[in-house]
């Protein structure tokens, strides 16, 4: 896809002068330059585009908020001091991958608050005492290809890392909180069975005290028949010992 159009659609109905971050990666300049870029995008901050054919930034439009600016694995060899013009706050700016072959061609590069440079795959990053000629050249560097004069990493590198952590961090809060979860389900679990035990132990109890007051019952009611039949027993013996009085008289 033509550059020129990928910007268009990049907007998404939106005025130029809203647009803060533009990537454009992977689409086509026609001859090597930017096209379809203009001062109306003067609120632009970052701007991406990578692999795009570029041989030379002299047509980019004046962006006095740009901020970050990448142009890596391009075919640019030179030119960049319309930087200092066009882009007056630029802090970081990468131009890996790019032709760039001698220093002279970054000397041009008076950006006062230009904090990291990158220039790894570029062909003057083989030379000898690399590092040291471009931080002298460029004072006002603080990481050149990611690390700074004591080979400390960019901090943005440290940003990544600690974003990584921090999801991790939170899902062993959740398995915590997912574990005194199950152990309060279980505990609720246990003392509903414990009560349903109780109360089925009672509902028992009280089956045995009813049988026990029936077996009392009817004891008492087999005891009652067997007192009215003694007593039938001796009225029956008494009357017949009151006949055999009566004929021996």
């Amino acid at each position: 896809m033509e550059m020129k159009k990928r910007i268009s659609l990049e907007l998404r109905n939106r005025n130029p002068a809203e647009v803060v971050e533009l990537v454009v990666d992977n689409c086509r300049s026609g001859d090597g330059e930017v096209e379809g870029l203009t001062d109306e995008y003067s609120e632009l901050e970052v701007l991406s585009m990578v692999n795009v054919g570029l041989t030379s930034l002299s047509r980019l439009p004046s962006l006095p908020k740009l901020r970050k600016l990448e142009v890596s694995d391009n075919t640019i060899s030179g030119g960049l001091d319309t930087l200092a013009e066009k882009c007056p706050n630029l802090t970081y700016l990468n131009l890996s991958g790019n032709k760039i072959k001698e220093l002279s061609a970054i000397d041009g590069l008076n950006l006062k608050n230009l904090k990291s440079l990158d220039l790894y795959s570029c062909e003057v990053s083989t030379l000898d005492d690399y590092r040291e000629s471009v931080l002298e050249l460029l004072p006002q560097l603080t990481y050149l290809d990611g690390y700074d004069q004591e080979d400390n990493e960019a901090p943005d590198s440290d940003h990544d890392d600690e974003d990584e952590a921090g999801p991790h961090g939170d899902e062993d809060d959740d398995d915590e909180d997912e574990d005194e979860d199950s152990e309060g389900e279980e505990d609720e679990v246990g003392l509903s069975y414990l009560m349903k035990e109780g109360i089925q132990d009672e509902e028992d109890d009280g089956d045995y005290v009813e049988e026990e007051e029936e077996d009392e019952e009817e004891e008492e009611e087999d005891g009652d028949v067997h007192g009215a039949a003694v007593q039938g027993e001796k009225r029956k013996r008494d009357a017949e010992d009151e006949g055999d009085d009566d004929d021996d008289e």
